[in-house]
């Protein structure tokens, strides 16, 4: 909801956009670069009219 990077990857896979969500936000409870993934995707992917 913030950049719609969970959003854009679900309708570009057709999965439900809450449970990409969902996952997105138990795997930051893991130690990894979640955030860094997030903020580069949010720069990478071509934003929708």
């Amino acid at each position: 909801m913030i950049a719609g990077v969970c959003g854009g990857i679900a309708r570009h896979f057709g999965w439900d956009v809450t449970k990409v969500r969902l996952v997105f936000v138990v795997s930051c409870l893991l130690p990894g670069p979640q955030v860094l993934l997030y903020l580069l995707l949010w720069i990478v992917m071509p934003e929708q009219p």
